[in-house]
């Protein structure tokens, strides 16, 4: 099944609201973001450039398991970089590739240099199941005798 559909699609879904980091921020102060709005990944920034992503694996990766403070290590020294990045204009199909060839759960989206918002695999999942439901709408509406065409 071809999923069609664009980055610009989801935001407008979902928003584009984005928690943001910064590389001289502890990772403590991070982490404790993360808690308090009940997510799993904030996108590094410097200024309005993108530089990198955190995410709850990298603190249990890079902090916890190598028994360094959280308190004293800073967002720079764990964030995942190079940050990879998508285009409102992007489809859902690329995303899909990307999180997968690169074992990644967040893409951070950059239009004309700025950050225009994040997309999450649970955004991609979400948005496949909305499209096979219509699709069986559809297929249903059809084999019934519903179907308009």
């Amino acid at each position: 099944m071809e999923i069609h559909g664009t980055v610009r699609d989801i935001l407008k879904n979902k928003g584009g609201e984005v928690w943001t980091t910064r590389p001289q921020n502890t990772v403590y102060e991070a982490i404790r973001l993360m808690g308090e709005k009940n997510i799993g990944a904030l996108v590094v920034v410097e200024g309005d450039m993108v530089v990198g992503m955190l995410s709850e694996r990298d603190y249990s990766r890079k902090i916890v398991l190598h028994g360094r403070a959280s308190r004293e290590t800073l967002v720079d020294d764990i964030l995942a970089r190079p940050v990879i990045t998508v285009h409102s204009t992007d489809s859902i199909e690329k995303c899909m590739q990307l999180m997968t060839s690169h074992r990644i759960r967040h893409l951070p989206v950059v239009d004309d240099g700025r950050l225009a918002g994040l997309v999450s695999i649970g955004d991609l999942v979400n948005w496949v199941i909305v499209s096979q439901r219509h699709t069986i709408l559809q297929l249903h509406g059809y084999i019934s005798g519903d179907y308009p065409g």
